[in-house]
């Protein structure tokens, strides 16, 4: 389910762009400014908006690491603005003085690429700020542009229709000319490498939108540094007119869009499934984006404001636990006959849950005690030896050591029965709780993999490459699948 939280009214023109940090929501307009929000409580910072520019902003993005903001404008410039201040850090003039349209970071922060009306690109060094190299294509305008995951190829789309894969060089790798029929409007990579373990070949996946009313999905194969080929894998056409803009989640699991005909689309990406379709915005919706870090997207209109919707993950109030805590995995309940809750997660149960499980398992002595000290199913799972004789105060050694040895059998006892292998880490082997994606583009228990990173000089804990970035983006359609599954069970 998305639901609609906030509608942001600040703007007194059209919004061109919608960009998401770990933190931040920035917005830019027609009108010449740039406005930025806490994504926690959607509050506008004290230094917005932002007004540097001269003529309309029609792109902004954030740096990887979040610190700068970039924005574009018909004035010829793309600036870097200090998140931190909302202070001017650089001032990029386009070779030429063409009115930028587009511009985007590399996922490693080392390059920026700036994008023209009339069909040139910039490639900047981002430490130094310094031109690197141009390109250009003819009688065209420069409107959609994204770097690959890897960082080392990048992709634009023209007014003309095609798009174009570029190298760190400049060079052309490949052109899919008519991918969509009058004109590309957005393109967005997904965030993860895919490998082929047969050939060893890198994949990415691109989604692309138009004038043509579609939303199309390809996968961009990287062959050698010098070559690469795409292949459509679905056209998308769950809306009526012009399809303006488009973007992955940041676990490349959805995909959002947003079109002429006034509506925003939520599809299912690897299937291409629609999910949703929202009617909240008044005139053409030009702009969407996911947050990395929260289940929320924001769309931006030609009606002036910014919506900010929800994507809601099904779980129960009581399957809802404050990100800060610190809670043991969840395991699954033993195929036992307990009353009422054979099918609940161990970390789940009820006081009287763990009386009945203490029953079962002859430690009847010990129910009066937990009760007191009101252990549920998760304290239960946290108990250690010092707790027991601490805090239970269980002298008894044999009586702890039975309990600490009944817990355990709890904990490995069909922890994967019956769950799907897409749900358990591939680390730790047990149903996931926090999953992210790493940038092998696998899922991982959050705990594991950054423990593994640590460890293990970065390597694949599944390819044995090594990782291009430590980076981990949270699953949000993982976490809710699991909670879905958990539900019911």
């Amino acid at each position: 389910m998305v639901s609609l939280i906030c509608t942001l009214q600040d703007h007194l023109d059209d919004v061109n762009c919608c960009a998401f940090s770990a933190t931040l929501l920035a917005t830019c307009s027609a009108d010449k400014t740039l406005r930025v929000y806490s994504s926690r409580d959607l509050s506008e910072l004290p230094y917005s908006p932002l007004s540097g520019h001269g003529y309309a902003v029609h792109r902004c993005c954030f740096s990887p690491c979040g610190r700068l903001l970039a924005s574009c404008s018909t004035d010829a410039t793309t600036v870097l603005w200090s998140t931190g201040s909302g202070d001017i850090e650089a001032v990029l003039e386009h070779p030429g003085r063409s009115p930028v349209r587009v511009c985007a970071f590399s996922p490693d922060a080392e390059h920026l690429v700036s994008g023209a009306s009339d069909g040139t690109l910039a490639l900047w060094d981002f430490r130094s700020r310094k031109l690197l190299r141009t390109g250009a294509v003819t009688d065209t305008t420069m409107v959609a542009c994204s770097f690959s995951p890897c960082g080392r190829l990048f992709v634009t789309g023209s007014t003309y229709g095609d798009l174009r894969v570029w190298n760190l060089d400049m060079q052309q790798l490949h052109a899919e000319k008519n991918a969509h029929d009058l004109g590309v409007t957005c393109c967005h990579f997904a965030p993860q490498i895919l490998r082929d373990s047969g050939s060893g070949a890198v994949h990415f996946r691109l989604a692309t939108c138009g004038q043509d009313s579609l939303v199309k999905i390809w996968t961009l194969c990287l062959l050698s540094p010098a070559g690469c080929k795409m292949k459509l894998q679905h056209a998308l056409s769950g809306q009526s007119a012009p399809v303006l803009s488009c973007s992955f989640s940041a676990d490349g699991q959805m995909l959002v869009s947003g079109s002429v005909d006034k509506t925003v689309t939520v599809y299912e990406a690897n299937q291409g499934t629609l999910l949703y379709t929202l009617h909240q915005h008044d005139r053409y919706v030009t702009a969407c984006a996911f947050s990395p870090m929260a289940p929320l997207i924001a769309t931006g209109s030609m009606d002036k404001t910014v919506n900010v919707w929800r994507v809601e993950d099904g779980c129960s109030s009581r399957l809802r636990r404050n990100e800060d805590e610190q809670t043991p995995p969840f395991y699954l309940l033993p195929d036992r006959k307990l009353p009422c809750h054979s099918k609940l997660l161990a970390s789940d149960w009820s006081e009287e849950d763990v009386s009945s499980w203490l029953r079962e398992e002859g430690l009847e002595a010990l129910v009066g005690v937990f009760k007191e000290n009101n252990i549920d199913g998760t304290e239960l799972l946290a108990l250690s030896k010092d707790s027991l004789l601490d805090e239970l105060k269980i002298d008894s050694v044999g009586l702890r050591n039975k309990v600490l040895r009944k817990i355990e059998e709890l904990k490995m006892a069909s922890v994967c029965t019956g769950v799907p292998d897409e749900f358990l880490c591939p680390i730790m082997h047990e149903l996931m709780k926090e999953p992210v994606i790493a940038a092998d583009g696998f899922s991982y228990e959050r705990e594991a993999i950054e423990s593994w990173i640590r460890t293990k000089s970065r390597s694949s804990p599944m390819t044995n490459l090594p990782l291009q970035t430590t980076l981990l983006t949270p699953n949000h359609t993982l976490k809710m699948a699991i909670c879905r599954w958990r539900n019911s069970q």
